[in-house]
């Protein structure tokens, strides 16, 4: 029906003769000339009509924002008067020649250029929505970004291989979506939190370098970051270290962003352990492009008298850090009470700080209800430790090692944003040697840190049964500014190993033989080491857009409370669907 998109029509089809399709952008009428911004996936057009044409003329009198035309015009010069520097092709325009209205628009519910629009408008709506400029780009990044990667892979003898989207619940750290069976009443497939274990069955099948951009699903809170259902970039290999893991995907996406974004990536990424990541940053993915670490103080204040500072500095599983604010000491009792109730949403008791206002007087050049507290050459030393200059904000973080860690490590971030201290520069890294366990308080267990399949440092089940709490895993993470946008690791490919590690979590062979007896019938036949990682490729995309939220570089994503405005799902279910299954429910359908 077109011959040209309408973002593609410039200046080499001068006095040439197009059709064109699209969306009525915008209609003005100057006085008996008519202009349309004609809209299409890859641009505006304007097209002009005039009065000479008396039929055509008045088709374009009736038509309105949203419109779905199909013109045949020709291509002119603007004067240079009128020429739009701001649009690709404002260096010409169509005189039409002929017009057919192809679809009516009622108003719609809200104009593409307003930026206030509701989030729960645009979802319902979002057909419209993702009209919007913004929007196409968006997708259109998407497309880029999962052309290159699987050309990428496929050049590296990577195969795309499907795995199953109805199995067997599995524990992978959050809730399954349930999937009801009629011709196995009263039980249940679920949807997969991810191919991990098909993907390694697949490396025991002998496809030795599988990929997939596959659909998981997960019930469980959602935030900015997190969707109910979500897509992984899942990549698995065999007889690779795991060195060899990083360095191909480290190359893909050193690549990928230089080819869709023309940002070099370093070469090598940085790498960095689990444990100097928490102790300079409290988080597993620093964003390293706010200039602020968290210093530990805890033997300056082992003695002081002060037992906010002193209590958790004895405490083995406590913690006691300093952040330093550079230029910090402007900051308002007002905004500093708003940062204190900020660290107590992660747990944080309250949010001890001091304002140096002049170094060189020691304690009278601080201001802060706590300098009382603190004997001069406590106050001396955590001023050389953490290099503060005058004009700079002291903020501490005592208790819980954990909390700690999530409170300063959250303030670090969100000071790094509210005073812009945030680089414009990309800043990636490998963080390594994560902890194999991490003890459960509340049920008195070890859980793994991973999943149960994370291959340990050591090759001995001995020594790993002996040291639960100290034993590293062979897991990695790729951080890209403050977000994780991979993971992963070496597998387990002994019998003996995955079952000692079942051992530590808990988990008892009657257990391990229900929930993951074909996988260890499986490694009894000649499994070969493998490793691997998943990317997050909504995130990767919100990264790479700038978007705010993974929802808005996905086509049709659900609300934070995993619901569709646009199809209203989920929903209820007829009676008879339910008939079918042989789910009861406690109350009738539809009834209040």
């Amino acid at each position: 029906m077109r011959s040209h998109y309408c973002g593609q029509v410039d200046e080499s089809l001068i006095d040439q003769e197009v059709e064109l399709c699209g969306w009525v952008n915008r209609r003005r009428d100057h006085g008996g000339v008519i202009f349309v911004d004609l809209r299409d996936r890859e641009g505006l057009v304007q097209v002009v009509f005039d009065p000479d044409r008396a039929e055509m003329f008045a088709t374009a009198e009736r038509i309105r924002n949203e419109y779905v035309l199909k013109v045949k015009g020709r291509v002119r010069a603007r004067d240079e008067a009128t020429i739009n520097p701001n649009l690709a092709t404002g260096k010409i325009e169509v005189l039409g020649l002929e017009l057919t209205v192809l679809n009516a628009a009622e108003t719609p519910p809200f104009q593409l250029d307003d930026e206030g629009v509701h989030e729960d408008i645009r979802l319902k709506y979002r057909y419209i929505d993702l009209r919007r400029d913004e929007m196409q780009q968006r997708l259109r990044m998407r497309s880029q970004v999962t052309g290159f990667i699987r050309n990428y892979l496929e050049s590296n003898g990577f195969l795309d291989i499907e795995t199953p989207m109805l199995t067997k619940a599995t524990p992978e750290g959050a809730r399954d979506y349930l999937v009801p069976s009629r011709t196995h009443q009263g039980s249940f497939f679920a949807l997969p939190q991810s191919p991990q274990i098909f993907k390694q069955l697949l490396m025991m099948s002998g496809f030795d370098r599988y990929y997939q951009i596959v659909k998981c699903f997960r019930d469980e809170d959602l935030r900015a970051d997190r969707q109910p259902e979500f897509t992984q970039i899942d990549i698995e290999t065999s007889f690779m270290t795991e060195d060899q893991v990083m360095d191909i995907t480290e190359d893909m996406i050193r690549e990928l962003f230089a080819h869709v974004l023309e940002v070099p990536l370093p070469k090598p990424f940085p790498r960095m352990s689990y444990a100097e990541a928490m102790g300079r940053f409290g988080s597993d993915k620093p964003d390293l492009r706010i200039d602020m670490e968290l210093v530990d103080i805890g033997d300056l204040m082992a003695d002081v008298e002060f037992k906010v500072f002193s209590g958790p500095a004895q405490d083995p599983k406590g913690r006691l850090v300093v952040l330093r604010v550079p230029g910090g000491a402007e900051l308002s009792r007002k905004q500093i009470d708003g940062y204190t109730d900020f660290v107590g949403r992660y747990g944080a008791k309250g949010l001890a700080w001091i304002k140096v206002n002049d170094v060189a007087a020691g304690r009278e050049g601080l201001q802060s209800p706590i300098v009382k507290f603190l004997p001069d050459e406590a106050l001396t030393a955590i001023l050389e430790r953490t290099g503060t200059e005058s004009g700079d904000l002291l903020f501490f973080g005592a208790g819980n090692a954990t909390v700690v860690n999530e409170s300063i490590g959250a303030l670090r971030v969100q000071l790094g944003h509210d005073l812009g201290m945030v680089s414009r520069e990309w800043k990636p890294l490998w963080v390594v040697d994560f902890p194999m366990f991490e003890w459960n308080e509340r049920d008195d267990r070890w859980n793994a840190l991973h999943h149960p399949f994370t291959a340990p440092s050591t090759e001995d089940p001995a020594e790993l049964e002996a040291n639960p709490g100290t034993m590293l895993s062979r897991a990695y993470d790729m951080v890209l500014n403050g977000c994780e946008l991979g993971g992963g690791s070496v597998r387990i490919h002994s019998t003996d190993m995955q079952n000692k590690v079942f051992e530590v979590l808990g988990i008892s062979d009657e257990e391990a033989e229900e929930k993951f007896g074909f996988l260890l019938d499986a490694l009894k036949y000649g499994c070969p080491p493998h490793a691997g990682l998943a990317f997050g490729l909504d995130r990767m995309i919100m990264l790479m857009t700038g978007a705010g939220s993974i929802r808005d570089v996905m086509a049709f994503p659900k609300t934070q409370t995993a619901a569709c405005p646009l199809t209203s799902a989920p929903s209820e279910v007829s009676p008879a669907q339910l008939k079918e299954l042989n789910i009861k429910l406690r109350k009738p359908v539809g009834e209040a």
